[in-house]
């Protein structure tokens, strides 16, 4: 697909709406009140950072990944990816820790926290997003929406498929997935 002169591919930069004058479409999966330059506000997000251990031993857990749900434990999951290659064997093994944090300005958004405040704000944003012409905003981000990874990519794969069938009419394409709000 990405061989495709029809596609472009831009890597490790910031998107500027500016751009979509050089493209026939934009599918953008970025933070929804970015791509308005945070006009109204930032919406709220929380984020995610890690911290890798070094096991001496083969297994550190038994899984890829476990997830922890109590208070008293700061970390929400640890990570140890050798069990997603079984057929290796290992003398010692990396493990990561993941801690959620509020977002910084500086720091990349993972989940929408959608309170009160950031539906007023996501209310704005979604009126000239879909003033946007010729653009999808899709994913988590894009959205804002908590979507866990096999709703993305379903949702992606039924976008694609009616954005073929609507590639000839784009004015009628939606610039949201579906209609939630």
């Amino acid at each position: 697909m990405l061989a495709s002169q029809k596609i472009t591919l831009k890597l490790e930069q910031k998107y500027d709406s500016s751009w979509n004058s050089d493209f026939d479409y934009v599918f953008y999966s970025g933070p929804l009140d970015a791509y308005f330059g945070h006009k109204y506000g930032r919406l709220g997000y929380r984020t995610i950072y890690f911290e890798s251990e070094v096991f001496d031993g083969p297994d550190y857990q038994g899984n890829p990944v476990i997830n922890y749900c109590s208070a008293s434990v700061p970390y929400t999951r640890i990570h140890q990816h050798a069990h997603f290659a079984p057929w290796e064997k290992h003398n010692s093994s990396v493990y990561l820790r993941e801690f959620a944090k509020e977002t910084d300005p500086n720091d990349i958004p993972f989940y929408p926290k959608r309170l009160p405040a950031d539906m007023s704000l996501l209310a704005k944003y979604r009126e000239f997003g879909e003033a946007e012409e010729k653009v999808s905003f899709i994913g988590r981000l894009g959205t804002y929406r908590y979507l866990d990874m096999h709703h993305v990519v379903g949702e992606s794969l039924d976008l694609a498929a009616r954005f073929v069938a609507f590639s000839s009419a784009w004015e009628q394409f939606p610039s949201f997935p579906n209609a939630e709000h």
